[in-house]
């Protein structure tokens, strides 16, 4: 059980704080919720805590771990299935999973695919998505401000830019 103050991460939305836990009645029954705030955003979530570990809720990575995934970014491979419909769910599931990497493996498909050909609403949508998720938990992880973070990330991107 995560504690007020906890530092977490939700992986369709990002990183952000436990600012309270409080109960509601539904269905005739109390349930407990984290009242999960995202710093940089402003949005403010009511997470039931028996449901996270079904949502995916997760602790914001060490700053090592961070450090590892900013280093693996040049190295990324771009999928680029043709098929939009595809491309898009799988690109959603990759998001869904909370894996940083493969959050990271998404930015940098829809940032080249953005320099190549430009990009569908949808896809514009969830690049911004999926930047907001990585550089939340930078900020969160190495107490930067969300600026040098997103400068930092968007460098990373764009080396050895090679698509498959």
């Amino acid at each position: 059980m995560y504690q007020i103050g906890d530092k977490i991460v939700h992986p369709m939305h990002g990183a952000g704080v436990i600012e309270d836990i409080v109960e509601e009645k539904i269905s005739g029954s109390l349930t407990p919720f984290y009242v999960f705030k995202m710093p940089i955003s402003g949005l403010t979530l009511k997470i039931p805590t028996g449901n996270c570990d079904m949502i995916g809720i997760r602790c914001v990575s060490t700053v090592e771990a961070i450090e590892n995934v900013i280093k693996l970014i040049p190295s990324l491979s771009i999928d680029m299935t043709a098929n939009w419909n595809h491309r898009y769910r799988e690109n959603m599931e990759r998001i869904k999973s909370g894996d940083l990497v493969e959050v990271a493996g998404v930015i940098k498909a829809l940032m080249h695919r953005d320099n190549e050909r430009g990009l569908s609403n949808g896809e514009r949508k969830m690049l911004h998505c999926a930047k907001q998720i990585l550089i939340s938990e930078i900020v969160l992880a190495e107490s930067v401000d969300y600026p040098a973070a997103e400068a930092r990330v968007n460098a990373e991107m764009l080396k050895n830019d090679k698509a498959v």
